[in-house]
């Protein structure tokens, strides 16, 4: 059975950085293609940034775009989101999301979803 778990979330002040993790357990993690998204209080989950198996294709949204770099270790099994000049727009609870075959910005083709890690901006 494959499960997510984030790690990496907390409360820091506009301008600051921080750097989001998660690993898989159950299978094999280069099998998945790996995703970030993000939901704020009231609002539905958005796409942050998503990244094949092989690291060749990483769409990331436009509000984060220049700010946010996903990026994975297949050796170690884990998945990055380095997150720099954070916003208060970008207080949310951070997903990961993992999927087989194609890469995908659409939440609901990705199969098996982390709890969550609660990101806090403060201004």
């Amino acid at each position: 059975q494959v499960q997510l778990r984030e790690f990496g979330g907390g409360l820091v002040q506009a301008g600051d950085s921080l750097r989001l993790s998660c690993t898989l357990s159950g299978d094999t993690f280069n099998n998945y293609a790996m995703g970030w998204f993000r939901q704020a209080p009231g609002k539905e989950r958005e796409f942050v940034a998503v990244i094949s198996q092989s690291s060749d294709d990483t769409p990331t949204a436009d509000s984060v775009k220049g700010r946010f770099t996903i990026s994975r270790d297949n050796a170690k099994r884990m998945l990055y989101l380095q997150m720099n000049n954070l916003k208060p727009e970008d207080t949310a609870r951070y997903y990961c999301a993992a999927k087989l075959l194609l890469t995908t910005t659409l939440a609901k083709r990705y199969s098996y979803w982390g709890q969550g890690t609660q990101v806090t901006v403060s201004s």
